[in-house]
């Protein structure tokens, strides 16, 4: 019942709308368009007041007709940079961007497939449970639509979010994660002239960061330093210079002993450099960025999934991953979300592409589950 070649329309027109973060007014236009012709109900919540942006999360309610409870269906509207401009290429059944370009299909692929499954059940009149779509903004950007969402505006407390790669696989368990900001202060002086009256805060935050383990501690835990910007030329001892990181970890405790664990090394290291001064000194700030996500596996939303991948004579795996989405915030507020893929290859990149045949099996993975859950069929 999916039609293919409606798939394949809406997912240009979508890809084609600039939508950067911040950006996504155009794209949650298409949408509620869309849906209200399909019978739905549209709100925004106020997310767009804290973003700072030109949109809101969009929710799009659907009543259903059978009487079971409501499940969500869920994508973000942003994409990352370079996506204005998008020329969408479409070749043996591939979706590329011309090649200048982040094609979109993170994670506008997410949302024609949503538009096509709801499409569908509306023509053909087919069971349904009640659905709430949510289309956040901001994802790409720290996960900001789904920080602010209002969730007065659903009744669900279970769904699927569309954000992934493999097709034959639903995501249960995604780690929560630190953003770690370091700031080591010295003092400035000519490096020439008078370098013993400077304290150089570049040499004692290598001393530090050469004392830390980075990358991947054990099989559930890693950590990061990416940015470090310090200095203001070749002849001024640093004065101070700024390092920002992350720690992950499937595990809360481990997440704050490897966090403590990075700003105390810092701290005690730049003490040790202290001679009879105030300098060098350091101050760390630790911002809790996202809550882990783990969905047992006898939990509804992984026992509908995996009924409804048997029924179209699939596999249907529970994968464990390393980075962090919209389902991990939910997850933190009481919502269980778990997180399918739309086939999307090479994200972010320029390289970007995916198959129609990927976005077709998993709108047929949608609309079984919709299907199994109306029919009452999770067992």
């Amino acid at each position: 019942m999916i039609n293919s070649e409606r798939l394949s329309r809406r997912f240009i027109e979508l890809a084609e709308i600039d939508s950067e973060s911040r950006h996504e007014a155009g794209v949650a236009a298409v949408i509620e368009k869309n849906v209200i012709l399909m019978g739905a109900t549209v709100s925004y919540d106020r997310a767009k007041e804290k973003t700072g942006g030109d949109c809101s999360n969009l929710v799009a309610r659907f009543p259903g007709n059978r009487n079971v409870a409501p499940l969500f269906l869920s994508g973000h509207m942003d994409t990352v940079v370079p996506g204005k401009g998008v020329d969408v290429q479409f070749k043996n059944g591939i979706f590329t961007s011309d090649g200048t370009t982040i094609l979109g299909s993170d994670d506008k692929s997410a949302i024609a497939i949503i538009l096509e499954v709801m499409a569908v059940v509306q023509e053909n009149n087919l069971p349904c449970p009640p659905v709430e779509l949510i289309f956040t903004v901001c994802e790409e950007i720290g996960l900001l639509g789904a920080k602010y969402f209002d969730l007065s505006l659903i009744d669900a407390k279970f769904g699927y979010i569309l954000d992934s790669t493999d097709t034959q696989g639903i995501v249960t368990r995604a780690p929560a994660a630190n953003k770690i900001f370091i700031d080591v202060i010295g003092r400035a002086a000519h490096a020439g002239a008078a370098p013993e009256k400077g304290v150089n805060a570049i040499y004692a935050a290598a001393r530090a960061i050469a004392k830390l383990e980075l990358g991947r501690i054990d099989d559930e835990t890693t950590c990061n330093l990416g940015l470090i910007a310090g200095g203001m030329a070749t002849n001024i001892v640093p004065e101070k210079v700024s390092i920002k990181g992350e720690a992950r970890s499937h595990d809360p405790e481990k997440l704050d002993r490897v966090t403590r664990h990075i700003v105390s090394t810092f701290e005690d290291t730049v003490q040790s450099l202290v001679q009879g001064d105030t300098v060098p000194r350091v101050a760390a700030t630790v911002e809790h960025d996202f809550p882990n996500t783990h969905i047992s596996e006898d939990h509804l939303v992984v026992v509908l999934a995996r009924k409804a991948a048997a029924n179209l004579g699939r596999p249907l795996e529970s994968k464990t991953i390393g980075g962090g989405a919209d389902a991990n915030v939910f997850f933190g507020k009481g919502i269980a979300a778990g997180v399918l893929g739309t086939g999307m290859t090479d994200v972010h990149t320029v390289n970007e592409s995916i198959a129609l045949k990927d976005m077709e099996d998993t709108a047929r993975l949608v609309l079984e589950i919709l299907q199994v859950h109306a029919a009452g069929e999770s067992k």
